[in-house]
């Protein structure tokens, strides 16, 4: 038996070996059509380069593409289980020709293949083409040998491949297997068509026309190939199985499923094992991707998925979380060709659990409700919409995992009761917050987000992508279209700009249109509960105007993110550092996260010691050194507590969190380094941090100290200018780096000798070297009054004790220092005998220099204030008061 892998293998091998490219599938998001939730055509990938819009360095290419229908307009989700041929996820095998060969060697590709690589026998395939092709009919005829009875004519659109309502499109061929009479069926086209007898298994498109946006059509000038066949259904047909389940794609996890559960693979259960490993294969390579359970968007699709497997998982009885213990199995088999699966192995297991842990805990609950509010109902008819609103409300029920249900009682749910339910509390929700003092500013957010829906970030697996610009925002209004040089806001129903928030700043970078016109983006937040909205300028003045509707491709600033994942991640291990150094009540108070520094706030009652900084710088250091990768959970709000995950402040959490952890392992504590509840863009691995150190550390109120840092380009020009200083101050001292040090202290002891020296110099030329000749004798008591210069406060009191030493008595000493007065006055022994004393008259002195007051002791006192001009007044102030106090 030819396994599906073998098939795998050998198509993109005969593929290779005719001048293709094997060129990797593409991610499930697609890049490149912001229309699609999820790839659901090996062809998404190479859709711009199909339109000219982007050329690659071969002409041909052969994938194996991961495809997923599961939302939007393509959803086989409903039919997972219950057919044969019917799944979330599937892969596509496909060949290409971009402007190279036609519709001959297209046609003898897929015959040779089909017929001598796989080996199907001839008489069993035929064919169809459509009504109009005559060309591919007779190549079938030539190449092939086809008779015309096996060369089916098709006139509908079921054989003709459009892009879109314009654009490339052409007519198709397809390739169908017989069973053999004894399976019901028709050839397509008759009225037993959706038997099982006749099997379509590759679909050639021959891309041949453009249509106009007038209605006509033209030749493309370079006519181009895009087919696709089906892995499960070739399998299928070439394992002799008439449903795909029952091969060995499927079968280890289907045979997993029942070994963990008890229930035979092939019993009354195969829908329920079918369902879940089906989901399995679909949930797993979207959680590899990046995509995690979400109540928005494509994590939304991605939680029906998996919800509706763990339905199936309660139905075979398992009492502990079974879709986790099947992902061995299915990485088992899909890890060798698809390396991500086994990258990823350890989040898809741990979100697999985590969410049916979550999903079983109202399970139970849910379905009591349900099975009481259906007693009653008459098969065919209907559960009301509010009671399928309050499952998925309150016990986590998507909608159409209730429709499942009930589908298997004969009932369906009101579908409109339901909307109208939704609609309500949305409208409930929207009056509570109008009567916030925000809502003059947000209610353009408001109604954007009721129109288009929250937007899907996407920058935690890509930094660039491809968007629909939804809104337009000019002064707070909508507007139809943007002109260049306008400023405005944008937004997209998808985006990898991340939108400030957790201290971290938004996204910048640039928009392009198809046309070529750049839009800059020089900021991005979030508004209205998940609206993104983008800051942004239409540039260039040969620039087209932007309009509503409009494709555009996203790029983040690769620098500035890369910068900012740096300064986040090591914000991080600065948290945990400080707490270990400082202890357990250090918590985070505020951040600021930048390209160029990080800002941390931490609650801490006196100031870090140079110890415990250099302490910090190593521990983060140390960590960054380990090169350890940086895991990203989603994870419940209280299992995410009882992991040890730290919240950050300031922050909101709802039900779901995403945890960050990173710095190794804590083996004391049995848990990551560091553990924290966190939103943020981070870096994958410790190592991308680069160096770690600690720039200023400063109180900001009573019990909180900021700490700022730098790391990653920023530490490194930070050391740059570091080494830079260090190395002017050499060569300005003559000595080397090592020297510097001895050298400023010789320089600062030569200093303070020097200064001393000039403070006598200055002092003795002040007072003109002291004597009694200075002096003004009244009686016995010598009165020395002088105005000097350059001199301060100290100096003014050694100079006044010099002149008391030459002539005792009273001395007062002022100075005009740059507009600003000073006085001092010195009274000695014989003078305090007869009632003087400094005080009483430096308070004299203090309102002619604009001073409130003086104060000393009895025998020295000073007094200065801002009026350097009324020096002279105030002094002879002094000498008057003197006199009048010796009469």
């Amino acid at each position: 038996m030819t396994s599906g892998n073998q098939i795998r293998s050998d198509f993109l091998g005969f593929f290779e070996e005719r001048g293709h490219r094997a060129v990797a599938s593409s991610p499930i998001v697609p890049r490149n059509d912001p229309s699609l939730m999820f790839t659901n055509a090996g062809m998404v990938q190479f859709k711009d380069v199909f339109t000219g819009l982007e050329s690659r360095d071969y002409s041909r290419a052969a994938t194996s593409q991961k495809c997923v229908r599961a939302g939007g307009k393509h959803n086989d989700l409903d039919n997972v289980g219950y057919t044969a041929r019917h799944h979330t996820f599937f892969e596509m095998l496909g060949n290409f020709s971009f402007g190279d060969y036609f519709k001959e060697e297209a046609i003898e590709n897929a015959w040779d293949m089909s017929t001598k690589v796989l080996g199907l026998a001839p008489e069993k395939i035929l064919v169809t083409v459509h009504a109009s092709d005559e060309e591919a009919a007779g190549l079938w005829r030539k190449i092939a040998g086809l008779s015309d009875d096996r060369i089916i004519r098709i006139d509908t659109d079921d054989n003709w491949w459009r892009m879109g309502d314009t654009g490339p499109n052409g007519p198709c061929s397809e390739l169908f297997y017989d069973h053999g009479p004894e399976v019901w069926g028709g050839p397509p086209g008759s009225p037993e068509e959706d038997g099982d007898r006749f099997i379509e298994f590759w679909n050639l498109v021959f891309m041949q026309y453009e249509t106009h946006a007038d209605g006509s059509s033209t030749p493309l000038p370079k006519p181009s190939i895009d087919t696709g066949m089906g892995l499960e259904r070739v399998t299928t047909i070439l394992q002799g199985v008439h449903n795909n389940y029952d091969t060995d794609l499927f079968q280890p996890i289907i045979k997993a499923s029942a070994e963990l559960t008890g229930h035979a693979p092939d019993g009354d259960m195969v829908t329920s094992h079918r369902v879940i490993a089906d989901h399995l294969r679909c949930a797993s390579f979207l959680i590899a991707e990046g995509v995690l359970p979400s109540n928005e968007g494509r994590g939304y699709v991605l939680r029906r998925i998996m919800r509706r497997g763990m339905r199936h998982a309660h139905i075979l009885g398992a009492k502990e979380p079974l879709m986790h213990r099947l992902a061995p199995a299915l990485i088992d088999l899909m890890g060798t060709h698809y390396g991500e699966l086994r990258a990823a192995e350890a989040l898809i297991k741990e979100t697999l659990r985590a969410e049916e842990e979550r999903f079983k805990a109202t399970l139970d609950r849910g379905l009591k409700l349900l099975d009481a509010e259906i007693e009653g109902i008459e098969e065919g008819g209907k559960l009301s919409g509010d009671t399928a609103f309050k499952l998925y409300d309150t016990f986590g029920f998507p909608v159409d995992l209730t429709a499942d249900i009930l589908r298997g009682k004969g009932l369906e749910v009101d579908q409109q009761g339901y909307d109208d339910a939704m609609a309500a509390q949305k409208a409930a929700a929207r009056a509570a917050w109008s009567g916030t003092g925000d809502a003059a500013n947000q209610k353009v957010w408001y109604d954007i987000r009721d129109r288009v829906g929250p937007t899907e970030f996407q920058g935690y697996v890509a930094i660039s992508g491809h968007a629909e610009a939804t809104a337009l925002v000019v002064d707070g209004a909508e507007v139809e279209h943007v002109s260049p040089g306008q400023d405005f806001e944008l937004v997209v129903n998808q985006t990898p700009f991340y939108a400030e928030q957790g201290g971290q700043q938004g996204d910048v970078g640039i928009a392009v249109t198809p046309s070529g016109a750049k839009i800059e983006i020089t900021d991005t937040q979030k508004r209205a509960d998940g609206v993104y909205v983008h800051s942004a300028r239409l540039v260039g003045e040969d620039a087209h105007v932007l309009n509503v509707g409009d494709a555009l491709r996203m790029q983040v600033d690769p620098s500035r993110r890369s910068a900012l994942c740096a300064h986040h991640s090591a914000t991080h291990l600065l948290h945990e550092a400080l707490r270990i150094e400082l202890g357990d009540h250090v918590a985070q108070k505020g951040s600021l996260v930048s390209p160029d520094r990080l800002r941390f706030d931490i609650s801490h009652g006196q100031p870090m010691t140079a110890e415990e900084i250099a302490a910090v710088e190593r521990e983060v250091n140390a960590r960054i050194r380990l090169c350890t990768p940086v895991e990203t959970r989603v994870m419940g709000i209280e299992a995410a507590k009882e992991a040890g995950a730290r919240a950050l402040f300031g922050e909101k959490y709802g039900d779901e969190v995403r945890v960050v952890s990173m710095g190794g392992q804590d083996e004391g504590a049995n848990r990551p380094w560091s553990i924290e509840l966190c939103g943020g863009t981070h870096v994958a691995n410790t190592g991308q941090i680069g160096a770690f150190r600690v720039v200023k550390e400063e109180g900001l109120a009573a019990g909180v100290r900021r700490i700022e840092a730098v790391c990653h380009e920023a530490a490194e020009r930070h050391f740059a200018e570091e080494a830079a200083v260090v190395a002017d101050a050499g060569a300005l001292l003559h000595a080397k780096p090592e020297e510097i040090g001895e050298r400023i202290k010789a320089l600062q002891a030569e200093r303070k000798a020097l200064e001393a020296e000039l403070a006598d110099v200055k002092r003795k030329l002040a007072t003109g070297g002291g004597g009694a000749s200075a002096a003004e004798m009244l009686g016995d008591v010598a009165l020395t009054v002088r105005e000097v210069e350059g001199l301060g406060p100290k100096e003014l009191k050694s100079a006044v004790d010099e002149m008391l030493a030459a002539a005792p008595g009273v001395v007062a000493v002022g100075v005009n220092d740059g507009g600003k007065g000073s006085v001092v006055v010195g009274v000695s022994e014989p003078a305090l005998s007869k009632g003087l004393d400094a005080p009483s008259l430096v308070r004299v002195a203090a309102p002619l220099v604009g001073a409130k007051g003086g104060g000393g002791r009895p025998n020295m006192a000073q007094t200065g204030g801002p009026d350097g001009a009324g020096v002279a007044a105030a002094l002879d102030a002094v000498k008057a008061a003197v006199k009048e106090k010796l009469g």
